[in-house]
């Protein structure tokens, strides 16, 4: 879906799809400050109106992009995020696994937060 625009709310933990004015589908992440900085996708979501469109893989597609210029790793916990970034190895490097527990841990000692 080409006329989608990415919008990132960082204070919000979320990375939105705007098409024709609406939120067509979202990432929900969070920012991992130790043992490093780390984006760290928990849930994405597409609007059932607007599956089948890419839109999801656009969404992960510029999480992975936005680390990048930020020059910091992604360490995915959302499944479809997982499956992406395995499918797309050479956009996606694959995730320290010390810091994917430490954002496991992250998410155990804030229940409900997502």
């Amino acid at each position: 879906m080409s006329d989608v625009e990415m919008r990132d709310d960082r204070a919000a933990g979320r990375l939105d799809a705007v098409g024709d004015g609406e939120v067509v589908g979202h990432i929900e992440y969070f920012v991992l400050e130790s043992p490093a900085r780390a984006l760290v996708p928990v849930h994405t979501f597409v609007e059932p109106a607007h599956e089948g469109k890419g839109i999801a893989g656009s969404l992960a597609r510029e999480l992975y992009a936005m680390a990048e210029r930020e020059g910091i790793p992604v360490a995915p916990l959302c499944p479809y995020v997982v499956r992406w970034a395995e499918r797309h190895s050479e956009t996606a490097p694959a995730a320290d696994p010390e810091l994917l527990e430490a954002a496991k841990d992250w998410l155990r000692a804030r229940p409900g937060q997502f």
